[in-house]
């Protein structure tokens, strides 16, 4: 890979709670993370992205930052992490953070001083607000339930958590506030970090505080000032450096994503977006029992695809993350090893060669799979048991509410790395926070590695194309047979290059289009594509 095409990049997100753990607590931490450098090297990745380590009560595994400039010493210290660099840059590898700065912790010490007055200077560095009556100044919603206005008797004022009561939001308007963050920024620019990951990023411009016919995301989703705040930001921090830069973006649009991506507005080199994983939604409602939509998820791919392409944007694909369930349970099939592995490389090729920069997520590369936990005394996550508790409240029974956990809860793809079949999967020496699948007899790094035709070797492989063949990064996307219920099929086109791209998300045999033309060089192969036909979670690349 070229030293600064970042777009030829592969991205490998770390959660390292959950990644390996060299004390024996039962946590993962910094140095684990350096303990397996040698196996990212070998994988072939290029980024690393650091879910947060700073200094943080853990209400909300880390996204609750009480401490910029401190590492958490459950992970361990400043001089861990700065190893970790080095170490990972002797390997060409890249360090990406990922860091919080739509708000703090409760327990940060701008809102402890905030709290403590009415007068205190750092009252405004977050949205304080009285109400007229006993109600909150608005009705809009937490994302983790319930309203989204904690109430302080001391000073009879409310302040602004669109998550958890101990993350209050940051008033951005503040120009103070941006310059702090912007020095936070820098110190880790110079501290020797290649990137950032921004977390909610699209949320940080608050619009009218007014009430809401739903939640209230229209009120601060891409809010007014938002583009005006990135470009700021990028002038004063990253922007001359060279770094990549991701934005997740919540409920977003494609014409907001290209102003954030497009170079020549100088906000962010590319942003994550969700929608392609709320095709197993009921109604827009995560907390709900419901098979993939396979054809939503193909337009809505592609509606990404064709207007980031076209609008000269750039986008992050992927399957999971450490909020999303394992995407081989979710979209593939995990019931017989056989459909695991066939479904796990399927669902691989299928995202690695559209336009974009891949993400693999910790474990994602041996198919690993949701835990199905089957009671709730298995479950860490805040989100999840307040669902759990909602759904209780509202009179559900107990094996459904068990069923949806199952199949939504981000608790599904914080389980720990399955390194060996040995005792809790090589992860830790100690007890792990939280229980392991039992399946890591026969899923683990070890085992794949060992095996030549394992999930491992199709990600290994996809990566190597990705560097080699600009078509990947840069050739444009042709839909095909987009009303399919079973097949999946594009190609991508650069200069005088075609590829086409056949994957089955079935677990069934399938005939292809009668009119398909397949003749060409077999670029990688899941199955068997003959007499008409691609076998059960089959995949094929043909250059053409």
């Amino acid at each position: 890979m070229a030293q600064n095409d970042w777009k030829k990049a592969v991205v490998y997100q770390i959660y390292p709670k959950s990644f390996n753990d060299t004390t024996g607590n039962g946590e993962g931490d910094i140095n684990g993370i350096i303990e397996k450098l040698d196996y990212l090297q070998f994988l072939g990745v290029d980024y690393l992205w650091l879910t947060p380590v700073y200094e943080s009560p853990m209400n909300d595994n880390g996204y609750d930052i009480s401490d910029y400039y401190k590492i958490n010493d459950r992970f361990g210290n400043i001089d861990d992490l700065k190893s970790l660099i080095e170490q990972a840059h002797q390997r060409d590898l890249k360090i990406m953070l990922d860091i919080v700065i739509n708000h703090t912790s409760t327990e940060h010490e701008w809102f402890k001083q905030a709290y403590s007055s009415v007068d205190n200077p750092y009252r405004d560095y977050y949205f304080f607000r009285r109400s007229a009556n006993d109600a909150p100044p608005t009705n809009w919603e937490s994302k983790f339930g319930g309203n989204a206005w904690k109430f302080d008797p001391e000073t009879e004022t409310y302040y602004l958590h669109l998550f958890d009561v101990t993350q209050a939001d940051l008033n951005w308007d503040n120009p103070q506030v941006r310059s702090e963050l912007y020095d936070i920024i820098n110190y880790w620019i110079d501290f020797g970090v290649d990137g950032f990951r921004f977390d909610v990023i699209n949320l940080i411009s608050k619009g009218e505080f007014k009430n809401s016919e739903k939640i209230g995301k229209e009120f601060y989703t891409d809010g007014p000032r938002v583009h005006d705040y990135l470009h700021e930001m990028n002038r004063h921090t990253f922007g001359d450096k060279d770094m990549m830069t991701v934005g997740e973006m919540s409920s977003t649009t494609i014409d907001h994503c290209i102003k954030y991506t497009n170079p020549e507005r100088q906000e962010l080199s590319s942003v994550f977006n969700f929608h392609h994983l709320k095709v197993d939604y009921v109604d827009g409602e995560k907390w709900s029992n419901a098979k993939l939509d396979f054809v939503k998820l193909k337009e809505i791919l592609m509606e990404w695809q064709l207007g980031i392409y076209e609008g000269k944007g750039w986008n992050a694909i992927f399957w999971c993350n450490h909020d999303q369930p394992r995407v081989v349970s979710r979209f593939g099939d995990d019931t017989t090893e056989d459909l695991r592995i066939r479904s796990g490389k399927m669902l691989a090729i299928a995202l690695h060669m559209l336009q974009g920069t891949p993400y693999i997520y910790q474990g994602e590369e041996i198919g690993m799979t949701d835990p199905h936990f089957t009671s709730i005394e298995q479950y860490r996550d805040v989100e999840s048991l307040n669902a759990y508790q909602n759904m209780q409240n509202k009179g559900y029974d107990e094996a459904d509410i068990i069923e949806i956990l199952g199949q939504k809860s981000r608790d599904n793809s914080r389980t720990p790395v399955q390194w060996t079949n040995e005792r809790n999967a090589g992860f830790s020496t100690g007890t792990p926070w939280i229980e392991l699948p039992n399946n890591y007899n026969t899923i683990n790094v070890e085992a794949a590695i060992a095996d030549k035709n394992s999930i491992l070797y199709v990600y290994k492989k996809l990566i190597e194309l990705r560097h080699k063949h600009d078509i990947v990064t840069y050739g444009s996307i042709e839909p095909l047979y987009m009303d399919d219920e079973h097949l999946f099929i594009y190609k991508r086109h650069y200069n005088d290059e075609t590829w086409l791209v056949i994957t089955n998300f079935s677990k069934s045999t399938i005939a292809l289009p009668k009119d398909l033309n397949i003749e060409g060089k077999v670029v990688l192969q899941n199955g068997e594509c003959n007499n008409g036909t691609i076998d059960g979670f089959g995949a094929i690349v043909i250059a053409q």
